[in-house]
């Protein structure tokens, strides 16, 4: 595989992959970042010696979501654009490959829904989960209304998408949404031990059971993400949008009025 796929890079560990979006400091969402991590997995997914991969980030964030003050970033207007990102999205929950997501930092809005896509993630100390969708006064995106009830339960689920909250890393763990904690230091290690313990097997066999277990899933993601689009491109023409962008930006709670 190449060493880069625009923000990117790729390097081999034996039969594993780590692919590393190099973004910093909070590696924010874009269309063409998207396009380029599922143009690594597809590539990762044609070679025959690759059978897993590591996901990690440069920087503070894992990934701090989309960077609602530059539109364009995330697929442009309420028109339709957005649904540009959930297009790749889809790509990247196509990938046949196990994922294991190393989270440095935060993961937040389509940064956690980004970390759903990965088999499996392993945490700092230091990580933290949010879908702070409603402090935007935006409806969750990247397929996390399907995926994160799936992984975690319906109720906690709820808890997540109508709070706000973030989550961490501890209770992460305690909850299903992380598979084990990680020093900082170690956490690509740890990642790429649990990587090379999935490669040592037999890969057609793990492609197969892994798409077992996983069903439908990029199927669903499209119908999800299809209903999410519809949603918030209503929702971005409201003036509780406009509010929770700039209460965000200035770290307050947002002064919504429901209109």
């Amino acid at each position: 595989m190449k060493e880069r796929y625009g923000e990117v890079s790729a390097r081999r560990d034996g039969h594993v992959a780590v692919l590393e979006i190099d973004r910093p400091p909070h590696n924010h969402v874009t269309v063409e970042l998207m396009a380029s991590l599922a143009d690594a997995l597809a590539v990762v997914d044609a070679e025959r010696d690759l059978r897993a991969s590591v996901l990690a980030a440069a920087g503070k964030s894992f990934c701090a979501g989309a960077d609602f003050s530059a539109p364009a970033s995330v697929g442009g207007s309420p028109q339709g654009g957005i649904n540009e990102l959930y297009v790749q999205a889809v790509r990247l929950f196509s990938a046949k490959k196990p994922i294991v997501a190393a989270i440095q930092g935060a993961a937040i809005g389509a940064g956690l829904g980004l970390a759903l896509v990965a088999d499996f993630r392993i945490a700092a100390p230091e990580a933290r989960f949010s879908s702070n969708f409603v402090k935007l006064g935006f409806h969750p995106g990247f397929g996390i209304s399907y995926t994160l009830p799936r992984l975690i339960g319906t109720q906690k689920a709820a808890l997540m998408c109508l709070t706000g909250r973030r989550i961490k890393a501890e209770e992460a763990l305690a909850w299903g949404l992380v598979d084990d904690i990680a020093p900082l230091e170690g956490l690509r290690k740890a990642a790429l031990a649990l990587a090379r313990e999935i490669a040592e097997n037999a890969p057609l066999a793990v492609e197969a059971t892994r798409a077992t277990l996983r069903g439908e899933l990029a199927a669903a993601v499209k119908s999800q993400t299809d209903t999410e689009f519809v949603i918030q491109s209503a929702l971005r023409k409201t003036a509780d949008f406009a509010e929770g962008i700039r209460a965000v930006a200035e770290r307050r709670p947002g002064n919504f009025t429901g209109t």
